[in-house]
């Protein structure tokens, strides 16, 4: 049968049974002569010609930060011996570029010799504003936290280890926390609180040391030792960050009733 007597239909079912699958080109190809022919060889790209590398100077080493030692604040924070001398001697430091940038200093609140200190991490924008630590909406968060164990604000006392607002809310450096940690530590004998408790990992890693994180350090009693005294410690998380993690609220709420449970051992 000629190729001429088949209709289309019948031409591509000859051509599945002898096994053709792909059609590639409408014109036939030998590839045997196509086998043939030999491949024109493949010249490098030329590449321009690098550019001269230019060599610098190696650069300087940044300058010294200051350290607790530079400053003094050690023995500026031992020279007060009662609260409003120390709020006096921390208006006075200079050691701190924050100071410039801050509206007010943020000292602290409370009555002394308290049921409870609370010490958080810094100011916010609406403390900087009015000058009282957590008045914001953390600090709503927190009287609320608080009211459900039974305590208000004149039960506590409440500070934070820098007293100046950090500009855009960022997080203090180590050398900024390490300038006033003997000023909070100061802070926490003159207030001669019961229990110490500690809002964030900032917190507890500068009056501690443990650097492990707050959601593995909240939740456990510790002891927190000066050089005149020593009371029991507890690290939970700050209400800023309960803000953004409302999940987390459970754990605070174990925290704090912990917190009640050492009061009610305290004052039995």
């Amino acid at each position: 049968m000629s190729g001429d007597s088949l209709d289309p239909l019948a031409m591509l079912e000859w051509y599945q049974t002898a096994g053709a699958d792909e059609a590639t080109a409408q014109d036939p190809v030998d590839r045997f002569v196509a086998s043939e022919k030999k491949a024109e060889p493949v010249l490098p790209a030329v590449r321009p010609s690098p550019e001269p590398m230019l060599f610098s100077a190696a650069p300087l080493p940044p300058a010294p930060r200051p350290t607790v030692a530079d400053a003094g604040t050690r023995a500026l924070a031992r020279g007060a011996s009662t609260l409003e001398e120390l709020k006096k001697i921390m208006e006075n430091f200079d050691g701190c570029s924050l100071k410039a940038s801050a509206s007010h200093m943020v000292f602290g609140a409370g009555v002394e010799n308290p049921e409870v200190m609370i010490v958080g991490e810094a100011p916010g924008t609406e403390e900087d504003r009015q000058g009282i630590p957590f008045v914001g909406v953390s600090g709503q968060l927190l009287d609320k936290m608080l009211a459900s164990i039974g305590l208000d604000r004149t039960k506590v006392y409440i500070s934070n280890i820098l007293p100046w607002h950090p500009p855009a809310n960022r997080k203090p450096s180590e050398e900024e926390v390490a300038l006033f940690v003997p000023f909070i530590r100061r802070h926490i004998v003159l207030v001669r609180p019961k229990i110490l408790l500690m809002l964030g990992g900032s917190a507890v890693s500068a009056l501690t040391g443990v650097t492990q994180g707050i959601t593995r350090a909240r939740g456990k009693w510790t002891v927190y030792s000066d050089e005149e005294f020593s009371l029991p410690a507890l690290a939970s998380f700050h209400p800023a960050f309960l803000l953004r993690t409302p999940a987390q609220k459970k754990m605070a709420w174990r925290d704090f009733l912990m917190l009640k449970q050492k009061l009610s051992e305290l004052n039995a």
